[in-house]
């Protein structure tokens, strides 16, 4: 399922979303050979088998999306990193090692799902599990004032939900910029009204089920994603082709494992 995406006047987003089961039921059964060696070892170096499952799934799905998209072997796409927008030194952005790279991209994973999304312009994608009341007020201050105003005014059964949509598009815009949360989180507004976010930039809420927030912030003025693209658990099996099911916006239950 390759996606060709628009020429210089015509802007494109695909999404993609992948929701892990239990990590003991697929951990034999994911295919690693397509990695590189620091992604074997990175994998490895975790404590919690959970956290190695789903930084191991992620990185194989982009893989085959982008080897997908670009026409090439999962295990032949090259990265490297874009200058880094406060020092110019080479830890910003991933980006993919070709030469003009005809796309864009980016990569989360959070709570057992992973958002992957491939674009014209560049992009930044977060996906968060809805987060816990404690944590709601422990980062509420590090927020913009008007951020803050909003989830004041917001009865507190609803504020994790809301809290976490203005996370994630905060994340998710700071990933585009290159910057990440270096930038101090008070200093953009992402919230509810639309026309006061950042200017140049489309900042946009992603399916992802009923305990998940998800955004994409893209430089460019695009008003949804052309799809949205739910990945079956076998993308990360020996073998696996990238053929996914079109996603509703509207239906964010498709997201949820079967019973």
């Amino acid at each position: 399922m390759s996606v060709l995406l628009g020429g210089a006047d015509e802007e494109r987003l695909d999404v993609w979303l992948l929701r892990l089961p239990k990590h003991d039921q697929i951990a034999h059964l994911i295919d690693r050979s397509e990695l590189d060696d620091r992604e074997r070892r990175r994998g490895a170096s975790f404590l919690r088998p959970r956290d190695a499952v789903l930084y191991t799934s992620a990185h194989i799905a982009l893989r085959r999306i982008l080897g997908d998209c670009l026409s090439i072997h999962p295990s032949d796409v090259r990265f490297v990193r874009e200058p880094c927008p406060g020092c110019g030194e080479p830890h910003g952005r991933p980006a993919v090692a070709t030469p003009d790279p005809p796309l864009h991209f980016s990569l989360s994973h959070g709570g057992g799902m992973v958002l992957v999304a491939v674009a014209s312009s560049t992009v930044g994608v977060d996906v968060e599990q809805t987060p816990r009341p404690d944590t709601v007020e422990m980062c509420t201050p590090s927020l913009h004032p008007d951020e803050r105003t909003e989830l004041a005014a917001i009865q507190p059964a609803e504020r994790r939900e809301a809290f976490g949509r203005i996370w994630t598009r905060k994340e998710a815009y700071l990933k585009g910029l290159g910057t990440g949360l270096s930038r101090e989180p008070s200093l953009d507004y992402l919230g509810a009204d639309k026309d006061s976010r950042p200017v140049g930039w489309s900042v946009l809420d992603l399916p992802a089920g009923p305990r998940h927030s998800a955004a994409a912030a893209v430089r460019a003025d695009i008003a949804a994603p052309a799809a949205v693209h739910r990945l079956p658990v076998n993308v990360l099996f020996d073998g696996a082709a990238v053929h996914a099911e079109a996603v509703n916006p509207g239906d964010s239950a498709l997201l949820e494992p079967a019973a």
